[in-house]
């Protein structure tokens, strides 16, 4: 009997975003960065690799580390961490992993070179190969070698990368003589050149591999004009590319920097136009939501698009521990329409589950795909020190790990799409905290409570419940906490 397969789908205490999903035989694999519970910067871990078969989305199984940091020849200060890496399959049947490496917080990530390892299946011990280089042998560091995303078209494989510096770029270079340096070395031009033509610098670009897989045939270029109108949704980094019938998809963050956009063109390497968001971290964007309430607390996003079996999804990540360092695996079905356009995903917590959740169970409130006190911040590379609602962890003494949503305070909403339920006559909650008052709980944000679940301070997990006679059929659940002070949320409950 297969499980139900919840956001996020990977066992709770793990962290892997920056997903690029491949199907490989009849398994598909997450190739991702890896991130610690609770880190302290980005991309802390190896990388890791999960796979599920393609006919059963809820059952993923850790393949174990495919390839260590320390594997790379220039591991150390200050690039000692692997950024989000891809995976493609060579002509010569073996499977070649790509990857940046970078430091602290992003330090020393743009200007290093895209580096290569190798495997004869797909979730092996990976083997460094080297790094894209030039035909001379020197390592290839035009533009910004940043998120690398590996696709074969046919006999062709390409390479695409990049990030798009700020709009005040001109003014971080001209004070910053490293990467001046590093830049005028990248192009041959002088500072002067280099600060009248930022196109040298920003934008998605893409080059072909020769079948070494290493050495670049022909000559790096951006695929969008540095110029291009994308109406606020330009690229920022994280480049992916697919193929969708006979049009390719290029997969990006863009500046909002919480959201998945796409753009579509005839070809692989050019021409494309701007098609929309795939998937907001925030939700915004649907259904009216805007930036000002978002509906979780925002950041850095990274994925891409796959069909399996038939069915399109998007997979991204989701922000967790109050920072932009502890990042989850979640995806969520989207259409393809005829006419090559995809509506924006909404969040659920019941995303590869083929339909809703069941209505009976008990389930971790960390699912949850709201969780917002109507103020939520957007965190790019930080970690907040203020109060606001959030997924959090702790170890206890017997060794067990507990998650669960933290500093839930007066006005915090709760938020779970979608149960199907049928004969439901009381809700639980397992809830710890010095906050006294109630969960309301609804099924309509603009409707009327189904049901209140009183609380009083408990220094333990204490669970509380109440008559709650949802109507029967496929329903969201929202829980609005209304007290003082704050609560932590551990599991909800229907029978």
């Amino acid at each position: 009997m297969k499980k139900q397969a919840f956001n996020p789908f990977l066992p709770l205490g793990e962290y892997i975003p920056d997903g690029e999903p491949h199907i490989f035989g009849d398994r598909v694999y997450l190739y991702g960065s890896h991130d610690n519970e609770g880190g302290w910067t980005f991309c802390m871990g190896d990388y890791t690799v999960y796979s599920a078969p393609v006919n059963d989305l809820s059952d993923w199984r850790r393949e174990g580390v495919i390839y260590r940091a320390s594997q790379d020849p220039d591991f150390g200060e200050p690039r000692r961490f692997m950024y989000a890496p891809d995976v493609v399959q060579g002509k010569d049947g073996r499977y070649y992993l790509y990857y940046c490496m970078s430091g602290d917080f992003g330090v020393g990530g743009y200007f290093g070179p895209i580096q290569a390892a190798v495997c004869d299946t797909p979730a092996g011990e990976f083997q460094y190969l080297g790094y894209v280089r030039w035909p001379d042998g020197s390592p290839m560091k035009k533009y910004v070698c940043f998120d690398p995303c590996a696709f074969r078209d046919g006999d062709r494989i390409y390479l695409y990368y990049g990030t798009q510096y700020p709009d005040e770029s001109n003014d971080i270079l001209a004070k910053d003589s490293e990467k001046m340096l590093e830049v005028v070395e990248r192009f041959n031009k002088t500072p002067e050149e280099i600060l009248s033509t930022p196109d040298n610098v920003n934008g998605p670009i893409v080059l072909e591999l020769e079948d070494d897989m290493l050495t670049v045939k022909g000559e790096p270029h951006h695929i969008i004009p540095y110029e291009a109108d994308f109406g606020g949704h330009e690229f920022f980094e994280a480049s992916s590319m697919r193929k969708v019938r006979d049009k390719y998809f290029f997969v990006y963050s863009s500046q909002y920097n919480h959201e998945l956009c796409y753009a579509v063109s005839d070809f692989p390497d050019r021409d494309f136009t701007y098609g929309g968001t795939i998937v907001s971290n925030g939700d915004v964007g649907v259904n009216g939501v805007t930036e000002e309430c978002r509906m979780n607390m925002t950041g850095t996003t990274h994925g891409s698009i796959i069909e399996i079996n038939g069915q399109w999804y998007v997979f991204y990540h989701r922000l967790t521990h109050k920072s932009d360092y502890s990042r989850q695996a979640c995806a969520e079905p989207i259409e393809i329409t005829p006419d090559y356009r995809i509506k924006q995903a909404e969040i659920t917590s019941c995303g590869l589950n083929g339909g809703p959740l069941e209505g009976n169970g008990t389930y971790p409130a960390v699912i949850a795909c709201y969780i917002t006190n109507g103020n939520m911040p957007h965190g790019a590379n930080k970690i907040f020190d203020h109060s606001f609602p959030h997924v959090n962890h702790e170890e206890c003494p017997s060794g067990d790990t507990v998650r669960f949503i933290d500093e839930i305070s007066d006005g915090t909403l709760v938020g779970f799409k979608y149960f199907s339920f049928s004969g439901l006559s009381r809700i639980s909650l397992t809830y710890r905290g010095e906050g006294k008052g109630s969960f309301i709980v609804l099924t309509d944000l603009k409707g009327s409570a189904v049901a209140e679940v009183a609380l009083s301070p408990s220094q333990e997990w204490n669970e509380v419940s109440a008559e709650c006679p949802i109507a029967d059929g496929v329903h969201p659940v929202y829980l609005i906490f209304k007290g003082e002070n704050t609560v932590s949320l551990k599991d909800i409950s229907f029978k």
